[in-house]
């Protein structure tokens, strides 16, 4: 070997230095996000818990328990190769249907203030929506790879998983469910974007979308209400712009660095859905520009993440894994970017829960599984790595 080339520096075994097979920033933002959204979700509900349970940090409990069992889930996700995902990620589109289907069935779904969203099983209610976009992005992944060429050439291979997602879409606006379905939908039209369809198919497909969307909103008189409200709140404050106006004067009274933690003044029955939908404007309130620019950079730091983890296995040729890691980008990004659109009154009024963030048992439960997916995605890429230094250092050496 020439005196003056390089030798690629590798863990050999007389090196004692241990590398984390984690990724330390993915997991350190999202435990973060984690623990604001508890002390969020329990500084917004006291008063109505105080005043449904006469507990004032039941919710609280609630959403503890249930990032225990998504802590537990994610564990058993980490440690089971993208492989067994990849093989059986067909099946998950039959499991999102069922989910979707069964909560439309009378007796099997529950329904809460109007919505048919959730399945009950005595005290427990799983929201089936929240499953369909697991489903849903496992499915996608692995038909991206099934027929890659097909996708990316022809318009059969496109028009064929648009016509699940639209189904799927469809299932989920009779819930009724509008904001899942559209994040769903770019979710999906993102993942093929990323997976090389040309962008000229997206053009028209997503001008239909938009036209079918909006024609369903106008169809319904309650979705062209919320349509409407947001854009001059003011002008019916004390009803159809109540609960935008209310969250308005929450970012308001909170200025630059908030008015503390537990102040809130919107979160004592003034703020319809304080610790769900609207919890980012009580976060706002208590902790100001400040706190929420702090959020929205965290949200920022994990989606860079899941793209550059995504970006590494597509080099990398593991497909799989890296449609996985855009789809779980995609749908937290969008999710997060649409709801603190509504609370900040740049977007019509959706029910949709801020990741990590709002209450609810089930979106939390989905959202740190699909964390989870994130970081066994990235160990693989460590592994893989580390598998392909040694090989180098073996060559060099003979």
């Amino acid at each position: 070997m020439p005196r003056n080339q390089a030798i690629p520096v590798v863990n050999t075994p007389g090196q004692k230095r241990l590398v984390s097979p984690f990724d330390p920033i993915l997991i350190f933002v999202t435990m973060f996000l984690i623990i604001i959204g508890l002390v969020m979700v329990a500084s917004s509900s006291i008063s109505i818990a105080e005043n449904l349970y006469s507990n004032p940090l039941y919710f609280f409990w609630k959403q503890l328990i249930s990032v225990v069992i998504g802590m537990g889930l994610a564990l058993i996700i980490v440690y089971t190769p993208l492989s067994i995902w990849e093989k059986y990620s067909t099946y998950f589109l039959f499991i999102g249907f069922i989910f979707l289907i069964a909560v439309l069935i009378p007796d099997v779904g529950k329904e809460v203030n109007g919505s048919m969203r959730w399945i009950g099983f005595g005290s427990i209610n799983i929201q089936s929506s929240e499953i369909a976009k697991v489903c849903i992005i496992l499915y996608l992944s692995g038909y991206m790879i099934r027929h890659e060429e097909k996708l990316r050439l022809s318009f059969s291979g496109f028009i064929h998983p648009i016509i699940v997602v639209t189904l799927i879409s469809g299932l989920l606006l009779l819930e009724p469910d509008y904001g899942s379905a559209v994040v769903l939908f770019a979710t999906a039209l993102g993942m093929m974007f990323m997976g090389g369809v040309p962008i000229s198919r997206f053009i028209i497909w997503v001008f239909t979308a938009i036209v079918a969307l909006l024609s369903l909103a106008i169809l319904s008189p309650y979705r062209l209400q919320r349509l409407t409200s947001f854009i001059d709140p003011w002008q019916d404050p004390f009803n159809t712009g109540f609960q935008l106006t209310q969250a308005l004067i929450a970012f308001g009274r909170g200025e630059w660095f908030g008015v503390g933690l537990g102040s809130s003044i919107q979160k004592l029955f003034y703020l319809p859905e304080a610790h769900t939908d609207f919890v980012f404007a009580v976060l706002a309130e208590e902790f100001g520009l400040l706190g929420s620019v702090l959020v929205i950079a965290l949200y920022f730091v994990l989606v860079w993440r899941a793209f550059l983890i995504g970006d590494t296995s597509h080099r990398a040729g593991r497909l799989f894994s890296a449609y996985m890691a855009y789809g779980v980008g995609l749908f937290i990004g969008i999710q997060a970017f649409i709801n603190i659109g509504v609370n900040m009154g740049v977007l019509p009024t959706k029910g949709l829960t801020l990741p990590f963030i709002s209450y609810g048992n089930n979106s939390i439960i989905i959202c740190i599984t699909l964390v989870a997916f994130l970081v066994r995605i990235e160990m693989e890429n460590r592994l893989s790595r580390k598998t392909s230094d040694s090989a180098r250092y073996r060559s060099h050496v003979v």
